[in-house]
């Protein structure tokens, strides 16, 4: 039994590093290509929660490639689903994306989370409140945010991460939010 839990940590262990791994290849070739001949910059990120009202702007990657656990902690509990604070582990591959968003749009204005983390419980509500929520959602494995960025159009934010090719982008001008996730390269 113990080595079948051993086992399952360094499966997850290879995945979380081939994780990290491709989210660096991502970033970097989204970068330009005299920041790509040097290092990449710093992983930080400014947000601000409008379910809870709380802000956090937190480095969580070094110019070396390396995260700051304790910095991906602090962002898993701060896109925690709003109706349970339950939280999850946060796709880094996600907070990449939503990184380089920010950083092409100006990196100096907050990103407004409309939503984050969803519980499944929470997901089941919205789907019985008729929401255009997905059953399987990628906001219920911590793998989808919605956003916005006060002073910049939404069209700007979606052709930004459009752009990118990172991962999934929906467009809600109703809502009022663009929608990313670590998924693969789609767009609605």
């Amino acid at each position: 039994m113990p080595s079948e839990a051993l086992s399952l940590s360094s499966r997850r262990d290879f995945l979380r590093t081939v994780t990290v791994g491709t989210a660096l290849a991502v970033a970097n070739l989204a970068l330009p290509a005299t920041t790509r001949a040097s290092r990449l910059p710093a992983g930080r990120i400014s947000l601000f929660n409008l379910q809870t009202e709380e802000r956090l702007s937190v480095t969580f990657r070094t110019e070396g490639g390396a995260y700051d656990q304790s910095a991906l902690d602090e962002l898993n509990y701060f896109l925690r689903c709003h109706h349970t604070n339950e939280t999850t582990t946060m796709d880094v591959q996600l907070i990449e994306f939503v990184t380089l968003v920010q950083q092409r749009i100006g990196g100096r204005r907050d990103i407004h989370i409309v939503s984050a983390y969803r519980s499944q419980e929470y997901n089941e509500q919205l789907i019985r409140m008729g929401t255009r929520a997905a059953r399987h959602s990628y906001h219920v494995s911590g793998q989808a945010v919605d956003v916005q960025i006060p002073g910049v159009s939404l069209r700007t934010v979606r052709e930004v991460a459009l752009r990118l090719g990172c991962g999934g982008v929906g467009y809600y001008p109703r809502g009022k939010f663009v929608h990313l996730d670590s998924g693969p390269f789609r767009h609605w």
